[in-house]
């Protein structure tokens, strides 16, 4: 059986030459998965020359070794994240990943990649034949609780296909990463930034700031390290040793499946157990394919490997009996002290990132945007949170959404997190929602006589999407406070007119 991911027999990436002579740049990055080749990507966007160098070959270690989930949902339960660090800390924690999932998917628009990125909606269950009563209560916690956040988030009684009681997040993401990583490298070289593999990092000194490999020096402004583990760079020995103990390497186990065509809906599920196992389902013409791994353990501590692939592979072979194995592969990820990750500057003008667990593909992506910000100076919302000198998270006072509203991500949000009623028959007698109409988002209101009043949901202050708010049945804009009637009439500004009228009926 084919022991190398999928990914790699899916997706060729052309080799880069070594690092054979000095350089002088803003921005060195090292390490070659999507947290560095995004860094490098964003910050030449932004006007930066960068360095980005590899030890290996590109896209070849972790992110290559992905099943590519892009999703807000945490590895710590939501539940779990507000009883630990407050309500602001655990919302600020599920937007960041949206907001990575919605860079990816601005990179892609921009860029024209063909990399299979779809939205689906991603599920969370209790494991089949296994679901208890105080399971199914925490379920519905974490749906309500997502809800209340704005995020679009509802409890089944049976989750499609693996039928056991579950959360089903809308507006989750999968993608092929290799392509998507492939094409960002192309186009950064084309641009001017310099690519190396087969360059091992050797040294980071510090006065003049200096990336040392190959016996060459690229002197630069800001470093990014990006290596899943830091590297210690111009970090004190004590200050590095500190930070290894806050980080625990875990191993994770993964097959690859051909599947009846349209046997399985195609989402991404993982179900609640500890360690969790993952599955996603990708339509392709004349079968699906299915990815489905777990059985983690900590790295170095799991015995025998083959013992875990033959677990994986009887409990796939339960799940969806027709499956025909053709792929294996494991990976390792890294879990933190307090179930978040770190991402910031150990040292002044020393940027790292890690501690990403499940969600890789998201917080690497959410790194690589905060490493621009850091060297452009820009605050950013989550620095605090995720900051690598953290202190334990408290609920305290913090105002996250006050504090943040400015930064471009808050105009969007609800574009993002939110789906809308299926139709205008399942609004109510009363009721007020969201709907998609003529590829138009709509504010709908149903009156007690069953008349319908049908207006934009985008508010004219400034474009974001309105709430309904069922106790005063208005719609209000989250983003600076402007209010109208059920039938779209402003009630309060800032707004100085009422919703716009739909541009089809």
């Amino acid at each position: 059986m084919d022991t190398t991911p999928y990914w790699f027999d899916t997706a060729p990436i052309r080799e880069f030459p070594k690092l054979e002579r000095d350089l002088e740049v803003d921005v060195a990055v090292i390490g070659g998965g999507i947290t560095g080749i995004t860094a490098a990507y964003l910050l030449q966007q932004s006007g930066a020359s960068v360095a980005l160098l590899e030890r290996e070959q590109f896209v070849s270690r972790d992110t290559g070794h992905t099943t590519a989930h892009l999703t807000y949902v945490t590895d710590v339960r939501l539940s779990e994240l507000v009883r630990n660090f407050g309500e602001n800390h655990a919302q600020a924690a599920w937007d960041a990943g949206l907001a990575a999932i919605q860079q990816i998917q601005e990179n892609v628009k921009t860029e024209a990649i063909a990399c299979e990125l779809v939205s689906v909606p991603g599920y969370l269950h209790a494991p089949a034949n296994a679901a208890d009563a105080d399971e199914i209560e925490r379920l519905k916690r974490d749906a309500e609780l997502a809800a209340q956040f704005g995020f679009d988030a509802r409890f089944l009684d049976q989750v499609p296909y693996v039928k056991a009681p579950g959360v089903r997040f809308a507006n989750q993401a999968k993608f092929h990463p290799r392509k998507y990583l492939a094409a960002l490298l192309e186009i950064i070289a084309a641009k001017g930034a310099h690519v190396f593999a087969q360059s091992d990092v050797q040294e980071i000194t510090d006065e003049p700031l200096s990336v040392n490999a190959n016996g060459h020096s690229i002197r630069a402004k800001f470093v990014v390290i990006a290596t899943h583990v830091p590297l210690q760079g111009v970090t004190g020995t004590v200050s590095a040793a500190l930070f290894q103990t806050k980080l625990a390497p875990y191993s994770t186990y993964v097959v690859g499946a051909k599947i009846p065509r349209g046997s399985v809906p195609e989402a991404s599920f993982w179900d609640t157990s500890d360690p969790y196992d993952y599955l996603r389902i990708d339509a392709h013409d004349d079968h699906d394919y299915a990815i489905y791994g777990g059985e983690d353990h900590k790295t170095g501590q799991g015995g025998d490997a083959g013992q875990h692939f033959a677990k994986l592979e009887k409990k796939l072979m339960e799940l969806i009996p027709h499956a025909q194995i053709d792929h294996r592969w494991s990976g390792q990820v890294i879990e933190t002290n307090d179930g978040l990750p770190f991402i910031g500057e150990t040292a002044p003008r020393q940027f790292v990132a890690t501690g990403f667990a499940g969600n890789g593909m998201t917080f690497g992506t959410l790194a690589a945007m905060m490493a621009r910000d850091a060297f452009a100076g820009v605050q950013n919302p989550w620095r605090e949170l995720f900051d690598v000198h953290r202190k334990k998270l408290h609920g305290g006072t913090w105002d996250y959404l006050r504090e943040n509203k400015d930064y471009p991500f808050y105009f969007l949000k609800d574009r993002l997190a939110r789906a809308e009623a299926e139709s205008l028959e399942s609004i109510r007698h009363g009721e007020g929602k969201i709907i998609k109409l003529h590829g138009e988002r709509v504010a709908a209101f149903r009156d007690e006589n069953g008349a319908l009043s049908l207006k934009s949901a985008i508010c004219p202050h400034m474009g974001c999407i309105v709430h309904w708010n069922e106790a005063e049945r208005t719609w209000d804009c989250p983003c600076h406070g402007s209010r109208f009637k059920a039938n779209g009439d402003v009630i309060a500004g800032p707004a100085e007119k009422g919703l716009a009228e739909p541009k089809e009926r």
